[in-house]
Protein backbone atom coordinates (compact mmCIF):
# COMPACT_ATOMS: atom_id res chain seq x y z
CA UNK A 1 0.00 0.00 0.00
CA UNK A 2 1.24 3.25 -0.92
CA UNK A 3 2.25 5.85 1.65
CA UNK A 4 1.10 9.19 2.48
CA UNK A 5 1.66 11.68 5.44
CA UNK A 6 0.04 11.32 8.81
CA UNK A 7 -1.48 14.07 9.10
CA UNK A 8 -3.77 13.34 5.95
CA UNK A 9 -5.50 10.38 7.47
CA UNK A 10 -7.52 12.90 9.22
CA UNK A 11 -8.87 14.95 6.04
CA UNK A 12 -12.44 13.52 6.62
CA UNK A 13 -12.25 15.81 10.08
CA UNK A 14 -11.83 18.62 8.29
CA UNK A 15 -14.59 18.62 5.78
CA UNK A 16 -18.40 18.97 5.41
CA UNK A 17 -20.45 15.85 5.81
CA UNK A 18 -21.48 16.41 2.57
CA UNK A 19 -17.99 16.62 1.56
CA UNK A 20 -17.17 13.31 2.83
CA UNK A 21 -19.74 11.61 1.39
CA UNK A 22 -19.06 12.96 -1.82
CA UNK A 23 -15.72 12.15 -2.00
CA UNK A 24 -16.45 8.17 -0.17
CA UNK A 25 -19.20 7.78 -3.16
CA UNK A 26 -16.71 9.03 -5.44
CA UNK A 27 -14.51 6.27 -5.09
CA UNK A 28 -17.03 3.64 -6.55
CA UNK A 29 -18.86 3.18 -9.72
CA UNK A 30 -21.95 1.16 -10.95
CA UNK A 31 -20.43 -2.22 -11.76
CA UNK A 32 -18.52 -2.83 -8.74
CA UNK A 33 -18.26 -5.01 -6.62
CA UNK A 34 -17.55 -4.19 -3.00
CA UNK A 35 -15.90 -5.99 -0.27
CA UNK A 36 -16.58 -4.53 3.38
CA UNK A 37 -13.98 -6.03 5.73
CA UNK A 38 -14.28 -5.83 9.63
CA UNK A 39 -13.34 -6.98 12.94
CA UNK A 40 -16.48 -8.04 13.70
CA UNK A 41 -17.78 -6.43 16.55
CA UNK A 42 -21.17 -4.45 17.49
CA UNK A 43 -19.29 -0.84 16.30
CA UNK A 44 -18.03 -2.84 13.01
CA UNK A 45 -20.90 -4.87 12.10
CA UNK A 46 -23.24 -1.64 12.34
CA UNK A 47 -20.95 0.57 10.70
CA UNK A 48 -20.48 -2.28 7.88
CA UNK A 49 -24.16 -2.47 7.42
CA UNK A 50 -24.55 1.44 7.28
CA UNK A 51 -21.96 1.34 4.76
CA UNK A 52 -23.88 -1.41 2.79
CA UNK A 53 -27.29 1.29 2.66
CA UNK A 54 -24.94 3.88 1.19
CA UNK A 55 -24.08 1.77 -1.58
CA UNK A 56 -27.18 0.24 -2.04
CA UNK A 57 -27.84 0.96 -6.15
CA UNK A 58 -24.73 2.73 -6.25
CA UNK A 59 -22.54 -0.62 -6.87
CA UNK A 60 -23.55 -4.02 -8.26
CA UNK A 61 -23.53 -5.78 -4.91
CA UNK A 62 -21.61 -5.41 -1.01
CA UNK A 63 -20.66 -8.34 0.49
CA UNK A 64 -19.32 -7.95 4.26
CA UNK A 65 -16.39 -10.25 5.43
CA UNK A 66 -14.99 -10.68 9.33
CA UNK A 67 -11.44 -12.61 9.91
CA UNK A 68 -12.46 -13.31 13.48
CA UNK A 69 -15.08 -15.94 15.09
CA UNK A 70 -17.83 -14.34 16.88
CA UNK A 71 -18.09 -15.98 20.02
CA UNK A 72 -19.15 -13.35 22.76
CA UNK A 73 -23.52 -13.62 23.11
CA UNK A 74 -24.35 -10.25 22.84
CA UNK A 75 -22.96 -10.16 19.65
CA UNK A 76 -23.92 -13.18 17.99
CA UNK A 77 -27.55 -12.61 19.46
CA UNK A 78 -27.30 -9.02 17.64
CA UNK A 79 -26.33 -10.57 14.39
CA UNK A 80 -28.97 -13.62 14.66
CA UNK A 81 -31.95 -11.26 15.89
CA UNK A 82 -31.24 -8.45 13.23
CA UNK A 83 -30.44 -10.98 10.33
CA UNK A 84 -27.38 -9.77 9.49
CA UNK A 85 -25.68 -11.50 6.67
CA UNK A 86 -22.00 -11.97 7.32
CA UNK A 87 -19.24 -13.88 5.50
CA UNK A 88 -15.84 -15.38 7.06
CA UNK A 89 -13.39 -13.48 5.50
CA UNK A 90 -11.49 -17.04 4.58
CA UNK A 91 -14.02 -18.06 2.67
CA UNK A 92 -14.58 -15.43 -0.36
CA UNK A 93 -11.40 -14.48 -2.96
CA UNK A 94 -10.64 -11.06 -2.02
CA UNK A 95 -8.88 -10.43 -5.52
CA UNK A 96 -12.64 -11.17 -7.44
CA UNK A 97 -13.67 -7.91 -5.67
CA UNK A 98 -13.27 -4.76 -8.06
CA UNK A 99 -13.25 -2.35 -4.46
CA UNK A 100 -12.26 -3.19 -1.10
CA UNK A 101 -13.37 -1.18 1.75
CA UNK A 102 -12.05 -1.28 5.63
CA UNK A 103 -14.15 0.00 8.50
CA UNK A 104 -13.87 0.44 12.06
CA UNK A 105 -10.08 -0.81 11.84
CA UNK A 106 -6.69 -0.26 10.03
CA UNK A 107 -4.78 -2.35 7.90
CA UNK A 108 -1.68 -2.56 10.54
CA UNK A 109 -4.36 -3.59 13.42
CA UNK A 110 -5.01 -7.33 11.92
CA UNK A 111 -2.02 -8.95 9.61
CA UNK A 112 -4.63 -10.26 7.46
CA UNK A 113 -5.76 -6.96 6.55
CA UNK A 114 -2.09 -5.52 5.72
CA UNK A 115 -2.26 -7.97 2.55
CA UNK A 116 -5.62 -6.21 1.07
CA UNK A 117 -5.08 -2.74 -0.97
CA UNK A 118 -8.52 -1.24 0.22
CA UNK A 119 -10.42 1.44 -1.70
CA UNK A 120 -11.28 2.97 1.41
CA UNK A 121 -10.91 3.38 4.94
CA UNK A 122 -13.39 4.68 7.79
CA UNK A 123 -12.37 4.44 11.52
CA UNK A 124 -12.14 6.30 14.93
CA UNK A 125 -9.06 4.84 16.29
CA UNK A 126 -5.98 6.75 17.31
CA UNK A 127 -3.74 6.64 13.61
CA UNK A 128 -1.52 3.48 13.48
CA UNK A 129 0.21 3.69 9.56
CA UNK A 130 0.07 5.92 6.44
CA UNK A 131 -2.55 5.11 3.88
CA UNK A 132 -2.82 6.24 0.41
CA UNK A 133 -6.50 4.52 -0.38
CA UNK A 134 -8.85 6.97 -2.82
CA UNK A 135 -10.60 7.67 0.53
CA UNK A 136 -9.51 8.18 4.24
CA UNK A 137 -11.80 9.18 7.25
CA UNK A 138 -9.99 8.56 10.29
CA UNK A 139 -11.19 10.56 13.44
CA UNK A 140 -9.43 9.19 17.10
CA UNK A 141 -11.87 11.55 19.09
CA UNK A 142 -15.33 10.14 18.21
CA UNK A 143 -15.97 7.41 20.81
CA UNK A 144 -18.05 5.62 18.06
CA UNK A 145 -17.37 4.87 14.23
CA UNK A 146 -20.79 4.72 14.02
CA UNK A 147 -21.23 8.22 14.88
CA UNK A 148 -19.99 8.57 11.90
CA UNK A 149 -22.11 6.46 9.37
CA UNK A 150 -24.65 8.20 10.93
CA UNK A 151 -23.28 11.50 9.59
CA UNK A 152 -22.73 9.49 6.27
CA UNK A 153 -26.31 8.47 6.33
CA UNK A 154 -27.93 11.94 7.39
CA UNK A 155 -26.14 13.63 4.82
CA UNK A 156 -27.23 11.43 2.21
CA UNK A 157 -30.98 11.97 3.34
CA UNK A 158 -31.28 8.13 3.90
CA UNK A 159 -33.26 7.71 6.88
CA UNK A 160 -31.58 3.85 8.34
CA UNK A 161 -34.64 1.53 8.30
CA UNK A 162 -35.22 -0.43 12.11
CA UNK A 163 -32.96 -3.20 11.89
CA UNK A 164 -30.01 -0.59 10.42
CA UNK A 165 -30.87 1.73 13.18
CA UNK A 166 -30.91 -0.38 15.77
CA UNK A 167 -27.46 -1.89 15.34
CA UNK A 168 -25.70 1.83 15.04
CA UNK A 169 -28.13 2.89 18.20
CA UNK A 170 -26.22 -0.70 19.87
CA UNK A 171 -23.26 0.25 18.52
CA UNK A 172 -22.88 3.24 19.83
CA UNK A 173 -23.89 2.26 23.25
CA UNK A 174 -21.43 -0.67 23.60
CA UNK A 175 -18.47 1.92 22.25
CA UNK A 176 -18.70 4.66 24.47
CA UNK A 177 -20.00 2.17 27.72
CA UNK A 178 -23.23 4.46 28.07
CA UNK A 179 -21.10 7.67 27.32
CA UNK A 180 -19.13 6.46 30.58
CA UNK A 181 -15.99 6.55 28.01
CA UNK A 182 -14.74 8.76 25.67
CA UNK A 183 -17.16 10.46 23.63
CA UNK A 184 -18.13 13.98 21.83
CA UNK A 185 -20.98 15.73 21.29
CA UNK A 186 -21.55 14.08 17.98
CA UNK A 187 -21.83 10.95 19.59
CA UNK A 188 -24.52 12.18 21.33
CA UNK A 189 -26.43 14.01 18.28
CA UNK A 190 -26.07 11.03 16.48
CA UNK A 191 -27.20 8.60 19.59
CA UNK A 192 -30.19 10.94 20.19
CA UNK A 193 -31.32 11.10 16.14
CA UNK A 194 -31.21 6.71 16.60
CA UNK A 195 -33.41 7.12 19.42
CA UNK A 196 -37.24 6.87 18.34
CA UNK A 197 -35.99 4.90 15.21
CA UNK A 198 -34.25 1.89 16.90
CA UNK A 199 -36.12 -0.67 18.62
CA UNK A 200 -34.61 -0.15 22.07
CA UNK A 201 -36.27 -3.37 23.74
CA UNK A 202 -34.40 -5.64 20.72
CA UNK A 203 -31.20 -4.15 22.14
CA UNK A 204 -31.80 -4.65 25.23
CA UNK A 205 -31.73 -8.41 24.47
CA UNK A 206 -28.54 -7.93 22.94
CA UNK A 207 -27.23 -6.58 26.16
CA UNK A 208 -28.50 -9.10 28.68
CA UNK A 209 -27.36 -12.24 26.12
CA UNK A 210 -24.10 -12.31 27.79
CA UNK A 211 -24.30 -15.92 29.49
CA UNK A 212 -24.76 -19.46 28.77
CA UNK A 213 -27.07 -21.65 30.82
CA UNK A 214 -23.92 -24.09 31.31
CA UNK A 215 -21.75 -21.21 32.13
CA UNK A 216 -23.45 -20.24 35.62
CA UNK A 217 -21.30 -23.19 37.30
CA UNK A 218 -18.41 -20.93 37.34
CA UNK A 219 -20.38 -18.10 39.36
CA UNK A 220 -20.79 -20.98 42.21
CA UNK A 221 -16.69 -21.73 42.19
CA UNK A 222 -15.80 -17.93 42.27
CA UNK A 223 -18.34 -17.84 44.97
CA UNK A 224 -17.04 -20.34 47.02
CA UNK A 225 -13.61 -18.96 46.10
CA UNK A 226 -14.00 -15.50 47.04
CA UNK A 227 -11.96 -13.94 49.40
CA UNK A 228 -12.63 -10.34 50.91
CA UNK A 229 -9.10 -7.62 52.19
CA UNK A 230 -9.55 -4.26 52.63
CA UNK A 231 -12.45 -3.42 50.90
CA UNK A 232 -11.02 -5.61 47.74
CA UNK A 233 -12.85 -8.88 46.50
CA UNK A 234 -10.33 -11.60 45.15
CA UNK A 235 -11.12 -14.83 43.49
CA UNK A 236 -9.35 -17.95 41.13
CA UNK A 237 -11.84 -19.56 38.96
CA UNK A 238 -9.69 -22.11 37.63
CA UNK A 239 -9.86 -23.40 34.00
CA UNK A 240 -12.79 -21.70 31.86
CA UNK A 241 -14.01 -21.98 28.28
CA UNK A 242 -13.91 -18.63 27.35
CA UNK A 243 -12.37 -15.22 29.17
CA UNK A 244 -15.83 -13.37 29.11
CA UNK A 245 -17.07 -15.64 32.01
CA UNK A 246 -14.19 -13.72 34.30
CA UNK A 247 -15.46 -10.56 32.94
CA UNK A 248 -19.20 -11.15 33.48
CA UNK A 249 -17.77 -12.16 37.27
CA UNK A 250 -15.83 -9.08 37.76
CA UNK A 251 -19.54 -7.00 36.80
CA UNK A 252 -21.38 -8.82 39.00
CA UNK A 253 -18.66 -8.38 41.88
CA UNK A 254 -18.23 -4.54 41.10
CA UNK A 255 -21.77 -4.12 42.04
CA UNK A 256 -21.46 -4.66 45.55
CA UNK A 257 -21.36 -1.61 47.74
CA UNK A 258 -18.41 -0.31 49.57
CA UNK A 259 -15.90 -2.32 47.27
CA UNK A 260 -12.92 -0.70 46.17
CA UNK A 261 -11.29 -3.41 43.64
CA UNK A 262 -12.37 -6.31 42.02
CA UNK A 263 -9.89 -8.85 41.22
CA UNK A 264 -10.77 -12.09 39.30
CA UNK A 265 -7.98 -14.79 37.50
CA UNK A 266 -9.05 -18.23 35.48
CA UNK A 267 -7.02 -20.21 33.01
CA UNK A 268 -8.12 -19.96 29.38
CA UNK A 269 -6.24 -22.21 26.92
CA UNK A 270 -2.09 -21.80 28.10
CA UNK A 271 -2.96 -18.58 29.55
CA UNK A 272 -3.62 -16.88 32.53
CA UNK A 273 -6.20 -14.47 32.44
CA UNK A 274 -6.97 -11.66 35.44
CA UNK A 275 -9.50 -9.01 35.07
CA UNK A 276 -9.47 -5.95 36.91
CA UNK A 277 -12.46 -3.25 38.34
CA UNK A 278 -12.79 -0.32 40.44
CA UNK A 279 -14.00 3.14 40.85
CA UNK A 280 -11.30 4.54 38.82
CA UNK A 281 -11.20 7.53 41.17
CA UNK A 282 -7.69 8.26 42.31
CA UNK A 283 -7.23 5.07 41.22
CA UNK A 284 -6.30 2.90 37.91
CA UNK A 285 -6.64 -0.51 36.61
CA UNK A 286 -4.91 0.39 34.10
CA UNK A 287 -1.57 1.17 35.61
CA UNK A 288 -2.46 -1.75 38.14
CA UNK A 289 -2.60 -4.28 35.70
CA UNK A 290 0.61 -2.98 33.69
CA UNK A 291 3.35 -2.99 37.09
CA UNK A 292 1.54 -6.25 38.03
CA UNK A 293 1.87 -8.46 35.07
CA UNK A 294 3.60 -6.74 32.43
CA UNK A 295 7.04 -8.14 32.81
CA UNK A 296 5.20 -11.85 32.45
CA UNK A 297 2.88 -11.06 29.18
CA UNK A 298 0.11 -8.32 28.11
CA UNK A 299 -1.42 -6.15 30.48
CA UNK A 300 -3.33 -2.67 30.74
CA UNK A 301 -6.51 -1.05 30.21
CA UNK A 302 -8.50 1.95 31.40
CA UNK A 303 -9.01 3.25 34.70
CA UNK A 304 -11.73 1.75 36.32
CA UNK A 305 -11.26 -1.66 33.84
CA UNK A 306 -7.91 -3.61 32.47
CA UNK A 307 -6.69 -7.10 31.67
CA UNK A 308 -3.47 -9.00 31.63
CA UNK A 309 -3.29 -11.96 29.84
CA UNK A 310 -0.21 -14.23 30.85
CA UNK A 311 1.27 -17.15 29.06
CA UNK A 312 1.32 -20.51 31.90
CA UNK A 313 5.03 -20.66 30.81
CA UNK A 314 5.94 -17.78 32.23
CA UNK A 315 4.19 -17.87 35.80
CA UNK A 316 6.54 -18.03 38.56
CA UNK A 317 4.34 -21.19 39.60
CA UNK A 318 2.50 -23.94 38.00
CA UNK A 319 -1.47 -23.14 36.73
CA UNK A 320 -2.55 -26.36 38.98
CA UNK A 321 -0.96 -23.98 42.36
CA UNK A 322 -2.56 -20.60 41.18
CA UNK A 323 -5.14 -20.03 43.76
CA UNK A 324 -7.03 -16.64 45.46
CA UNK A 325 -4.34 -16.21 47.99
CA UNK A 326 -2.22 -16.77 44.79
CA UNK A 327 -3.89 -13.67 43.05
CA UNK A 328 -4.06 -12.02 46.25
CA UNK A 329 -0.24 -12.19 47.34
CA UNK A 330 0.79 -11.48 43.15
CA UNK A 331 -1.40 -8.36 43.49
CA UNK A 332 -1.53 -6.99 47.39
CA UNK A 333 2.24 -5.55 47.25
CA UNK A 334 1.68 -3.34 44.19
CA UNK A 335 -1.85 -1.54 45.44
CA UNK A 336 -2.27 1.61 47.63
Amino acid sequence: MAKKTQRNCYMGARKSARERLKGFWDVFEKEDTVLVCINADPDAVACALAIKRLLRYRVKCVTIAHPNEIRRLNNVSMVERLKIPLERLGNVKVQEFTKKVLVDSQPCHLPVFEKIEFNAIIDHHPVKGEYEPAFVDIRPPYGSCSTMLVEYLRAANMKPSVALATALFYAIKVDTQDFSQQALLADGISFRYLFNIANRNLVKKFELADMRRSELKYFNVALSNLTYSKGRFYTHVGKVRSPDILVNIADFLNHVDKIDWVLVSGIHGEKLVVIFRCDGYRKSAGKLAERIFSEFGSAGGHKEAARAEVPLKNLPIGAQEFTTNTLKRLTTRHMK
